[in-house]
Order: structure tokens, then sequence, then C-alpha cells
């Protein structure tokens, strides 16, 4: 299943997207995509329903975040070999992790707002694994219990304030709509690999980051282990597993960074796709 939500900032609808392309109304059915709805047997009821008898939503809905994460917002530095060398940084020997503030979720094709004064903006394409159960010191072995599936996500960031502003690379990442995730969630059973996903990110129609999840130094169910020992993760949280090589940090023999009214656009493979103009902030 392709589940999402969908309508304006903070009226969002649940949804999901039938074979023919069309958004089906859930709102009489669950809440939300969110919480018991993202377990095995959530899943499993909505699976047995048939789309067809679902309303069909009117016209072209904005699409929100496929999921609002509970209580966390996890993201893996350098997971990708090639895109810590194009940084000049060390490979990891554990996974590096940081958080990504709630306020920054947004919709899949929602503006990007350049925060005043940014002048290092840049784009990361990524894979989200969306927690579907109480996770908690989960063995690797049993990891994919407690994965509801799959989401496209951007992790924006700031390059100033990542790096050059003392502290931690939160800073950098957690300015508002800087956390783009969607636009749906792909249920686990219809990702038959999560380690062979392909993946670009193009800014202005010029591509920049041609990848694929195979080069991923800690896996998925690695991560869920790691992270599930740090931190307690809830239904509907994210862990945003790290971004290919081809960010704007890394050109050479310049780096390139985002300005205002210009467009990227993102997907992964099976996953959808994001597009975000760049806009000042008003």
């Amino acid at each position: 299943m392709k589940l999402l939500r969908y309508g304006e900032p903070g009226l969002e609808k649940p949804g999901l997207l039938d074979a023919a392309g069309s958004i089906r109304d859930l709102s009489g059915i669950v809440p939300d995509i969110a919480g018991d709805t993202l377990s095995p047997d959530g899943l499993a009821r909505l699976a047995a329903i048939d789309p067809a008898t679902l309303p069909r939503a009117e016209g072209s809905p904005r699409l929100g975040p496929a999921v609002m994460p509970t209580r966390n917002f996890v993201c893996v530095g350098l997971n990708y070999a090639d895109h810590a060398a194009e940084t000049g940084s060390p490979i990891p020997k554990e996974p590096i992790l940081f958080l990504k503030s709630l306020s920054a979720v947004c919709g899949p094709d929602d503006d990007t707002i350049i925060p005043p004064g940014a002048t290092r903006m840049d784009w990361e394409v990524e894979l989200g694994i969306v927690i579907g159960s109480l996770a908690r010191r989960v063995p690797k072995e049993r990891a994919f219990e407690h994965v509801a599936g799959y989401t496209l996500i951007n992790d924006v960031s700031e390059r100033e304030w990542q790096s050059h502003r003392g502290g931690v690379w939160d800073k950098g990442k957690g300015f508002e709509t800087f956390g783009p995730i969607g636009p749906w969630l792909v249920t686990r059973d219809e990702v038959a690999d999560p380690q062979a996903l392909r993946m670009f990110a193009d800014v202005d129609g010029k591509r920049y980051q041609d990848g694929s999840t195979r080069t991923m130094i800690f896996d998925v169910a690695t991560l869920v282990e790691y992270v599930s020992f740090c931190f307690t993760l809830h239904p509907g949280d994210v862990i945003a597993t790290g971004t290919p090589p081809g960010v704007g940090l890394g050109q050479k023999p310049d780096p390139v960074f985002l300005r205002e009214g210009q467009v990227v656009k993102l997907g992964i493979e099976g996953l959808g796709e994001q597009t975000h103009r760049m806009v000042g902030a008003r």
C-alpha cells in the first residue's frame, strides 16, 4: 500500500493511493497515518479494504507529510562511503546520529524556506524508515518486525549552521521546512529489498545525485537495532538513513549551494518524488 496524508497544513486527512493513482479518503476508517494504524494488525486491516469502496479525494489536493513523527525524527550522517569521501570525512565505525526538529517536517512538494542570511543551502535525498511498533533495544534479526514501511526524505541542510556555528549538526538541519517527508509511506511488503533502490536529486533539471541504497555503510536492519538502543522509537517515528554522493557541498572544484527561485527534484525508486522551490523567509 501507499499511504499518505492530504489537505492543508495542519488539517491533513489520512488516505491511500489506489492502483490508478487516485487518492482515496481513509478518514472514515482511521484517524491518521500514525499510532496503531501503522502496527502489523493496523496495516493488515487497511490492506483488506477494497480501495474502490473509499471516497475519492476531489481535485488535486496538497500532499502533507506522509507521516508526522510521533516523537523522533532521527537522521544518520555519513552513511555512504562515497559521500563521506566527498565531504573529506572518515568512514564512520558506528552510525552517526542526530535529531531533526519535528517543526522542520513538511509536505513533499512544499516550498523550502531559506533562513535569513543563509548562504550554504544544500540537498540530501534519503531513504526513510517508518517505525510501526514500539522499538526498544531491538536485535537486528527482529528489526523488520518494527518497520511499517519506507518513505522519501530530503534532509535539507544549511552547511554554515551545521558545521561552522559551533555545537552539533542539529542547528543546520532543523529549520522550518527542512524535513519534507513523502509523498507516501510505502508499506514494507511492497519493497522487496530496501538495499537495492535507485535514488536521485536534480537542481533546476541538472542531476547531482545518482546513487543507490546498495552503498549504505549501515543497512536498514543495523540502523533499527542501533537507533533503538539509543532512543525508544514509537509508531510513526522516522529514521533518515543518509545520502549518496552528489550533495552541493561535495561539488568540485567549488561547492554549489541553493539560491532563491531554484527548484530541487528528488526521488527514490518505488517511493515517489518530491519537488521543492527555494523561497526566501517572509
